[in-house]
């Protein structure tokens, strides 16, 4: 029943008086349910203070946040000054936070699809853990779910917030095994049977949880990261809401206690729930998806700060549900004991842990452009239709005077003219376009960033403007993600490490790249021992950050080869491992590894066993050092002896030889006559391959592709393009 009562254990019922002063020095459990300490009691109610204190002051930040939320979702709102017959809202910040979102998505997660990169002590590249890390990056669905949500919300609400937490699912699978028939409890030797079994799986990964900032409280608001917080004795707190169910699971799985769960349950009515006078953001994102959100939930805040527990500060986490209500509080769950809220503000304003929004500047450009399209089509309902005028004294029949489809009006044509209302809506459609350009330039977005982009003719940019036009919007979005990357997703990285060396206790199996330019495998990875110390760091964002040098490295490669060997001064020239990184940068690393063929794959196999192959149907490649004569005799017997399919299997190795051996005689014809040299070397170069230094380009007159950075235009990219 929903109204049931959680028995509550009888010692929680007993108050632990004094007891902070004899534990001094013994251990603390994480599991240990501190607040019916005493002492922990009345930092818990100073700390309930502070916070309900904290949550009303930034209530007027709260209550803006909606309003750009309004912007974003395009709904009207009181805000607007114009009110008149149409309702047309512009989606100008929508678009531009839309195409943020999107490059912003796609920088961080390259095509490559390697995002993390790690060192050790040891020196040596963990490409297990790198794959184990990759692979809970895509249980938690950063890339499609939670990435998108979390620009969108830096955008409008000016602060990034994650919560990540480990989560178990736990399901109930069946299989059909073979099990011996028995008979009087005897087993029937060579008879099975089939039969289901029926056994429990559970699953564990990473949860992240993309939190609104009207729901994060930081006490200090002055302090400039989460750790420092907790250090000068601040607190950082989240806003929940959680229903009948969700507070019995918690009471279940001993997060709260049960007498705190049974009085807040309680507690809970209809009137409570409409009388959250808190910022609801998620209220207004299922408002603005066209669903109604009912029934009754409890504010719950989730503290986390520094008690003071047996004579020694430690981090703890407590849940309270109101005024006196300590739903409980126990020390941090975490065996790294860091913070699981991993929050930065977009751009960082000195004094304050949290950032402006984006679309504040905008806000009134937005609803300037409202007006001005609401304006003007009231105006073209009027311009659309003519304005008749005539004399009622010369023109006696002015009631027959219809508009229709072949009218005859009776009346003379100098009695009666037509006039036209003033084109009002171009006006203010210059207006929209005005407003769209300062917000296109306020949020940083260009006409490379937006799908579909039209131009009117005397906008159209040459090549060399697209081509600047994509080198600032590459610059601007590389120097706006770099937040993401070192505030949030390079601390979240390790943290996924660490839960998992907490939690996992089974081996799992994982796609693992391994060295550039191996093939993709599944592989098994027991469970982390953290004897050596690993250092994570995303890395998504250096792969489209470096554009630039992918068309440098091209142009080295040439210099590279044009070395005399005897200047290398005893080194030998290796480059496998600038090729590879080169390839698999340019088509990832599901493609390259194919690019690539293993010496072990080009030693030869003898006739006999190629023989052997072909018996059985399987297509068998010819290799370039086979004695094509000596193979097609070879074959040529076996396919005597073969039949049917295998015998046209033969016919066709025997072709692929004769092929082969036609090649071979005529690069050997060439070799004797000559043939131009390499380039960088002695002879004239190979036609239409680059000289030592060049970039690989079409030949003249035809142009680069649209956008292409020319080579005299290189530099830093941290550096801004100088104005042309």
């Amino acid at each position: 029943m929903a109204d049931e009562k959680l028995e509550a254990p009888a010692e929680e019922m007993d108050e632990l008086e004094g007891e902070d002063e004899a534990d001094e020095g013994q251990s603390i459990s994480r599991t240990e349910e501190l607040s019916k300490r005493a002492g922990i009691k009345s930092q818990l109610n100073d700390l309930y203070r502070d916070v309900e204190q904290g949550f009303q002051d930034q209530y007027e930040r709260s209550n803006e946040q909606m309003d750009y939320w309004d912007i974003y979702n395009c709904a009207l709102n009181e805000n607007q000054f114009y009110s008149g017959t149409s309702r047309i809202y512009v989606p100008i910040v929508h678009n531009a936070v839309d195409a943020r979102k999107t490059r912003f998505t796609n920088q961080i997660f390259p095509v490559s699809g390697r995002y993390v990169e790690c060192t050790t002590e040891t020196g040596d590249i963990p490409h297990e853990e790198i794959a184990l890390a990759e692979y809970y990056i895509r249980k938690a669905k950063l890339r499609t779910k939670v990435m998108p949500a979390l620009v969108k919300n830096g955008d409008v609400e000016g602060q990034y917030n994650l919560y990540v937490s480990w989560r178990e699912v736990k399901r109930n699978v069946a299989r059909k095994v073979k099990k011996p028939v028995e008979v009087d409890g005897l087993q029937i030797p060579g008879e099975d049977m089939d039969d289901i079994e029926e056994s429990t799986v559970t699953t564990g990964h990473p949860f992240v949880e993309v939190l609104a900032d009207s729901d994060v409280l930081v006490l200090p608001q002055t302090c400039d990261d989460l750790d420092e917080v907790l250090e000068i004795g601040g607190s950082v707190s989240i806003l929940r809401r959680w229903t009948k169910s969700k507070i019995k699971k918690m009471a279940r799985i001993g997060e709260i206690t049960k007498s705190g769960a049974d009085s807040l349950v309680a507690a809970m009515t209809e009137a409570m729930a409409n009388a959250d006078s808190r910022t609801n953001k998620s209220k207004e994102a299922t408002d603005a998806a066209g669903i109604r959100e009912r029934g009754k939930y409890a504010l719950v805040y989730e503290s986390w700060s520094k008690l003071t527990v047996k004579g020694e500060q430690v981090i703890c986490r407590s849940y309270f549900g109101g005024e006196d209500q300590i739903l409980g509080c126990k020390r941090n769950p975490y065996w790294c004991d860091r913070l699981p809220l991993f929050s930065v503000p977009v751009e960082k304003i000195q004094g304050s842990f949290k950032g402006i929004s984006k679309v504040e500047p905008c806000a009134t450009l937005q609803y300037q452009a409202n007006d001005a399209v609401n304006e003007a089509m009231d105006s073209a309902a009027y311009a659309l239709m003519p304005i008749v005028m005539t004399d009622p004294a010369k023109n006696p029949r002015v009631g027959s005077m219809i508009l229709s489809m072949a009218a005859i009006w009776e009346t003379s044509p100098q009695d009666t003219q037509f006039a036209e209302f003033p084109p009002l809506w171009k006006d203010g459609m210059e207006i929209v376009a005005a407003a769209k350009a300062q917000i296109f330039e306020t949020l940083s977005v260009n006409s490379s960033m937006m799908p579909n982009m039209t131009r009117s003719l005397h906008t159209k940019l040459n090549q060399a403007e697209v081509a600047l036009e994509q080198q600032v919007e590459l610059v601007s979005t590389a120097d706006a993600v770099v937040t993401i990357e070192e505030g949030v997703l390079t601390p979240m990285i390790n943290f996924f490490i660490e839960l998992d060396h907490q939690y996992r206790d089974e081996a799992i199996m994982v796609k693992q790249y391994g060295d550039v330019g191996a093939k993709a495998a599944m592989h098994e990875i027991p469970p982390l021992q953290m004897d050596r110390r690993y250092a994570f760091r995303w890395s998504g964002v250096e792969a489209a950050r470096n554009a630039q040098q992918i068309q440098q490295q091209i142009a080295s490669i040439n210099v590279i080869r044009g070395i005399p060997p005897d200047q290398y001064n005893g080194y030998k020239l290796n480059l496998v491992p600038v090729i590879s990184q080169l390839v698999e940068n340019s088509f990832g690393p599901r493609l390259a590894p194919l690019v690539w063929i293993s010496p072990e794959e080009q030693l030869p196999v003898p006739a006999e066993q190629e023989n052997m192959f072909l018996a059985e149907g399987f297509e068998v490649p010819t290799h370039d050092m086979d004695d094509d004569q000596q193979h097609i005799q070879a074959h040529m017997a076996g396919m005597q002896q073969a039949q049917g399919a295998n015998a046209k299997k033969f016919q066709t190795h025997i072709f692929k030889h004769v092929q082969q051996a036609a090649r071979k005689q005529q690069a050997a014809m060439a070799m004797q006559q000559g043939q131009p040299g390499v380039p960088g070397g002695a002879g004239p170069g190979v036609a239409g391959t680059p000289r030592p230094g060049a970039q690989p380009a079409a030949q003249r007159p035809a142009q680069g592709p649209p956008g292409m950075i020319h080579q005299d235009q290189m530099k830093d990219p941290s550096a801004m393009p100088r104005k042309m």
